[in-house]
């Protein structure tokens, strides 16, 4: 397929096409991404080389619970655990715990195990009573849902996708289920599934980040008036800092969907980083560095890339947008101490 061929297809101007195949820019928009995939007639990961070879043996780790988990949708019968719903309850805690960390190495190590209690109380319905049975049921939720983040930010969407379908017990569809299939099918570049995921959510009972996702869905399909007027509503609403944070950060997000460097440099430098969870910061700092670099100034990007990478190593390793960028920037800065500070954190990613 030629240049223009390519062009054409994706709606694209072949300039573009051209610098992004001489490796000269970089992609850091999943609207681009979806038309690049769309026109190529490939998954995104497939064009992101997603899921990455292991780089160390904690990447190796990550990479191992696919394999787990695959084997646990396989079962048909659920292995019988010693375990009590309280027992289920301090796995997911530590399992959400590691998820706001951006910590995937811990995620990895906990979520096997919690998986396997969940299914086994939930098929010897093991509570006691009506109440228990529920608990344990919404934690089976929360762990499924947890797993299926971690096998889409590895590159697994097809496991993502089966996991959370077993997540779903007899009844209406969870909310937490219907909210991480958008968060998939926006990464499938698919946003306006996602926007129907996102309706059913609403239907089912919703929650206070839902209109967030729906932001970045419709960025990611091109309509950034409707992605800042939902985000300017929920500014409106929000009851605490976290909140007002959580909005800065997800318009970081809608800005970098609409191409805009100056604005996502702005909005990161305004966004109250400290009310954050540390995924959240170090996706910010991420989406930060990449306009940095588009603003020229490189000295800059490579310390965001470095401050994200010390708040969650592999979540920056493992993400597709921060992976672009690290092959670019070397060439790009005029500084070989930025240079080779970029380098260090791409030869711990395995890009070296």
């Amino acid at each position: 397929m030629s240049v223009g061929e390519l062009a054409a297809r994706a709606q694209i101007p072949p300039g573009r096409i051209a610098v992004l195949e001489n490796g000269r820019d970089w992609v850091d928009r999943r609207g681009e991404l979806a038309a690049l995939s769309g026109a190529l007639r490939l998954d995104p990961t497939d064009l992101t080389g997603q899921p990455y070879p292991p780089a160390g043996a904690e990447h190796a780790a990550v990479r191992a619970v696919a394999f787990e988990l695959r084997r646990e949708i396989a079962e048909s019968a659920p292995e019988s655990l010693p375990g009590s719903v309280d027992d289920l309850d301090a796995r997911t805690s530590w399992v959400l715990a590691a998820e706001a960390a951006g910590d995937e190495y811990a995620l990895a190590l906990a979520l096997p195990g919690a998986i396997r209690l969940a299914d086994s109380i939930a098929a010897a319905a093991a509570a006691p009573s009506a109440a228990g049975r529920q608990r344990a049921a919404d934690l089976r939720v929360l762990g499924h849902v947890a797993a299926a983040g971690l096998l889409r930010r590895l590159g697994y969407r097809d496991l993502a996708w089966m996991l959370l379908h077993t997540a779903r017990p007899g009844g209406p569809e969870p909310v937490a289920v219907l909210v991480e299939e958008a968060r998939l099918l926006i990464d499938m570049a698919l946003p306006e599934y996602a926007l129907a995921r996102a309706q059913r959510a609403k239907a089912a009972g919703g929650d206070r980040n839902l209109p967030l996702l729906e932001a970045l869905a419709h960025a990611a399909a091109g309509r950034r008036q409707t992605a800042d007027g939902l985000l300017h509503q929920v500014a409106q609403r929000a009851e605490d800092a976290r909140m007002l944070s959580v909005v800065a950060a997800t318009r970081v997000a809608v800005a970098a969907e609409g191409g805009s460097a100056d604005e996502v440099a702005e909005h990161a430098r305004s966004a109250d980083l400290d009310a954050l969870e540390p995924a959240g910061r170090a996706s910010v700092m991420v989406a930060a560095a990449s306009a940095h670099a588009r603003l020229d100034h490189p000295e800059e990007a490579a310390a965001h890339l470095a401050a994200a990478e010390e708040l969650a190593p592999l979540r920056v390793h493992l993400d597709p947008f921060a992976r672009e960028l690290l092959a670019a920037l070397p060439a790009r800065t005029g500084s070989p101490a930025a240079a080779e500070a970029v380098r260090r954190i791409a030869a711990r990613a395995g890009m070296l």
